[in-house]
């Protein structure tokens, strides 16, 4: 054996899941396909319950430190507030949204895991994969082979180990594409809030960012390729704020991609497990996918850690079939908010309305802040 756990990718999941068992003293190898410094800063919030599960592996801390404090997630008519979801009454240490791009998410857990002594083999992708009663050996695309005793595949959307191992992924992909851009901003947008503008020209999400950026995030028949200012200009002037116009004064990256919302028929298959986008994606509205990525990784490092230490390995099975339901749970509520953002221009002034409505009732506002801050996880961990 090279090692007794091998992990396929060092995106968020694949990086929580190396330092939750190099702390509790596995012997761990994590192989990423991406050159050192390619991440981008796609994914932008951390939700409390995500600040909890990695209270115990010295991370919260320090992305706290860094991120923005919002406590406050609204969905809006251009001025109007609809739905008011304040986290800031939540039972948690983190009664807020914490917006940090997903690159220096990225750079604190490198640096927690390089203390425990970990670091990342990469460019190593993961080409092939052959198992046995007592282990798996990957093949890497230079011919190199790793054994170990469990494999998690924590690999993204377009999974490699996924795929080797003949798991289905089950779902489809919106008709609409996403826009994403990290912009300067100047005019009206508050800076403690994360804002889901429902207009009646369609969905526009801007929140906050350390340094002074604003993250973007638009729903669109079809977005170019690099999104201008000139682009997103437009995206703000008809689905934001009107009393005080919004101004894009920079615009530091930009991108787009087409939503899937596809689950992993299965998390488990023998000695090779999956966490993160290669066991479920579903749409950004909400923030959810890194958030449920980390919670994946955390608990299934505990599980496969207690496993080694001589505990039934249907522990596992556990695992697989718990968050499994929780990814569904998820995708359901990724999926209603997307439809809701999405609906038919004939029928925006008529959801709006009826969001008013619903907005006035404090338990409706409770249970989105239960839902979307994580903390209605708390009861399956």
């Amino acid at each position: 054996m090279n090692a007794e756990v091998l992990v396929a990718g060092a995106g968020p999941a694949g990086l929580t899941a190396a330092i939750v068992l190099a702390q509790r003293g596995r012997q761990v190898v994590i192989v990423d396909a991406q050159a050192e410094g390619a991440n981008t800063s796609r994914a932008a919030v951390v939700h409390p319950r995500t600040l909890e599960v990695l209270e115990a592996y010295g991370v919260a801390d320090r992305l706290a430190a860094h991120g923005i404090h919002t406590p406050v997630f609204t969905i809006r008519d251009r001025d109007k507030v609809l739905v008011p979801v304040p986290f800031d009454g939540l039972p948690t240490a983190y009664p807020y949204t914490l917006m940090i791009s997903q690159a220096d998410t990225e750079a604190y857990l490198l640096a927690r895991l390089e203390e425990l002594g970990g670091k990342v083999i990469r460019p190593a992708h993961v080409n092939g994969i052959e198992q046995d009663a007592d282990g798996v050996t990957a093949i890497l695309d230079d011919g190199q082979r790793i054994r170990a005793a469990y494999l998690i595949g924590a690999d993204g959307l377009n999974s490699t180990v996924r795929e080797s191992a003949g798991i289905g992924f089950t779902g489809g992909t919106y008709a609409e594409s996403f826009v994403l851009a990290d912009v300067r901003l100047s005019g009206g947008v508050p800076q403690n809030e994360v804002i889901l503008y429902f207009s009646p020209a369609g969905l526009v999400v801007v929140a906050p960012l350390p340094g002074g950026l604003h993250r973007i995030v638009a729903t669109v028949e079809e977005a170019p390729k690099e999104p201008d200012i000139p682009f997103v200009q437009r995206l703000l002037d008809t689905r934001g704020p009107e009393a005080e116009p919004v101004r894009v004064e920079e615009l530091v990256w930009g991108s787009r991609f087409r939503v899937h919302h596809r689950i992993a028929d299965t998390y488990r298959q023998g000695r090779i497990l999956l966490a993160g986008d290669a066991a479920h994606v579903h749409s950004p509205a909400g923030g959810q996918g890194m958030n449920l990525g980390i919670d994946d990784a955390v608990h299934l490092g505990e599980v496969l850690a207690r496993v080694l230490d001589g505990e039934p390995e249907s522990l596992l099975d556990s695992y697989a079939a718990a968050h499994r339901r929780q990814a569904e749970q998820v995708v359901t509520l990724a999926g209603r908010l997307t439809e809701l953002a999405t609906a038919a221009s004939g029928r925006r002034v008529l959801r709006n309305l009826v969001l008013a409505l619903a907005g006035r009732i404090p338990a409706v506002r409770n249970r989105l802040a239960w839902q979307l801050s994580g903390l209605n996880r708390r009861q399956a961990a």
